[in-house]
């Protein structure tokens, strides 16, 4: 999806990747256009500038993205464009090395490089005038709407030192730039590159000097304390997002996968290759084929399935329809999973093979009875979520960890839940694909306190 944004003398296009919880823009003249941070799937950015009929001149990256496969080299390639990346990257492929201060004109557009350190050590914010005029800076992973990028993505030795570099960059863009000009993040609108939650759909970096988490604290030690304490798990992907990045990669395949018969899916099945069921997770729950994973598509199905299934494995998807199996291709490519192996699209009784179903629950049934001997609760909940609350007496094992530990698990029924119901329904696919008796609590967590469930934290 995209909206348009009028500025003074230019116009802003947001191409939004609301499952990714990052932004890409396309700013133009009217004939002349650039490009900031493009997502993989440039399709996207192609048919926002054929429409508008304008011309890509450059292609901009703010940093080597860690949460996303840029399109950025392929859009170039595609569009003749110079692709301007920080020059102190090192990667794999040429491009047009971009430093502090440094102008990039494209039409009555330009642009000018700030070297602000701390989401990455060599990241650019790129500040627009129209005339002599600042109007706009995009941001990348440094200033975000209320909030910074996290600085812990690139070595734990170094996280310290970015984010110092992180509270500086901040201010100065804030010190520097007037008032009005508006604030074009990256990342931030549900991203894990986001160090604390943001807030809002838009910004000028004077309502940022009033809310800014490096801006409101003035003292950079305890900036420090408060972003590093805050900071919690980001998915497993993100290790190998920006060595794919400095390779430089190509556009992806977004054609429609090979539709397999139900021969060689009993096949894969048998052979415990990893089957993923896009269909919804009380309909997985009802029925499924036995040893099927269940991710429902969504605006995050590509992260969670790049959390939880190993790297690179080769995957099967159970879909509705072919729409259906394409858009959850697409957002596989855009974290670099490439490895689709096929799909299968007719009702689940013409697939064959082990029909098989779990109960599905509340936090209220749990309450009914909530200390059985025959039954364990399991929270499936980041670490930092458990520590600030937990039910008395649940086992924690982190949805992405849970394909490794399930032996962990005592002999019993186990109850499943997460925040919402989305991670369990995973979790709850899990252990029935290692043949574990299970029930998923499809509820809302803030349901649990006022049902009189116990609660206990960890602080």
């Amino acid at each position: 999806m995209s909206d348009r944004e009028p500025t003074a003398r230019a116009e802003v296009i947001t191409i939004d990747t609301p499952g990714l919880g990052d932004r890409s823009y396309l700013v133009h003249d009217g004939s002349s256009a650039l490009v900031i941070d493009p997502q993989r799937d440039i399709d996207r950015v192609l048919h926002v500038a054929e429409g508008l009929q304008v011309h890509v001149t450059h292609v901009l990256e703010t940093h080597l993205h860690n949460d996303y496969v840029t399109g950025g080299l392929a859009l170039a390639e595609e569009t003749g464009a110079r692709y301007v990346v920080p020059a102190g990257d090192h990667v794999e492929f040429e491009r047009t090395p971009v430093r502090e201060g440094e102008e990039l004109a494209a039409g009555s557009l330009t642009l000018v490089a700030r070297h602000t350190p701390g989401h990455t050590p060599h990241h650019m914010a790129y500040i627009m005038r129209a005339g002599a005029d600042p109007i706009a800076v995009f941001t990348g992973g440094s200033m975000l709407f209320g909030a910074v990028g996290r600085t812990d993505l690139i070595a734990k030795e170094r996280t310290e030192e970015l984010t110092r570099a992180q509270f500086r960059s901040v201010r100065r863009l804030a010190h520097e730039l007037p008032g009005h000009v508006a604030v074009h993040p990256t990342h931030g609108f549900g991203s894990f590159c986001s160090a604390t939650e943001t807030s809002g759909d838009a910004s000028t970096i004077a309502e940022e000097r009033d809310r800014n988490i490096a801006l409101v604290i003035d003292d950079e030690d305890r900036f420090v304390n408060e972003l590093l304490g805050g900071l919690g798990a980001y998915p497993r992907y993100y290790a190998h997002m920006a060595p794919t990045n400095a390779k430089g990669p190509a556009a992806p395949d977004l054609s429609s996968p090979e539709v397999i018969d139900p021969e060689l899916l009993r096949h894969r099945l048998a052979t415990g290759e990893w089957v993923v069921d896009l269909r919804s997770r009380r309909a997985f729950a009802r029925s499924h084929l036995s040893g099927t994973v269940s991710i429902e598509l969504g605006d995050s199905f590509g992260v969670y399935l790049g959390w939880t299934l190993p790297w690179q494995a080769p995957i099967t998807l159970i879909g509705e329809s072919i729409e259906q199996v394409g858009e959850a291709r697409r957002q596989l490519v855009r974290i670099g999973f490439d490895a689709l192996n096929g799909a299968a699209l007719e009702p689940l009784e013409a697939l064959g093979g082990e029909l098989k179903g779990y109960p599905v629950a509340s936090f209220e049934d749990l309450a009914i009875a909530p200390e059985r001997e025959d039954r364990v609760v399991l929270d499936v909940r980041r670490a930092d979520e458990w520590s600030t609350g937990h039910l008395t007496g649940a086992l924690h094992i982190p949805f992405f960890e849970l394909a490794e530990r399930v032996g962990e698990l005592p002999d019993r029924e186990i109850w499943v839940h997460c925040k919402s119901g989305f991670r369990a329904s995973i979790a709850a696919s899990l252990l029935d694909r290692a043949g574990r008796a299970c029930v998923l609590i499809d509820d809302d967590w803030e349901r649990a306190d006022p049902l009189g469930l116990s609660i206990t934290t960890s602080h």
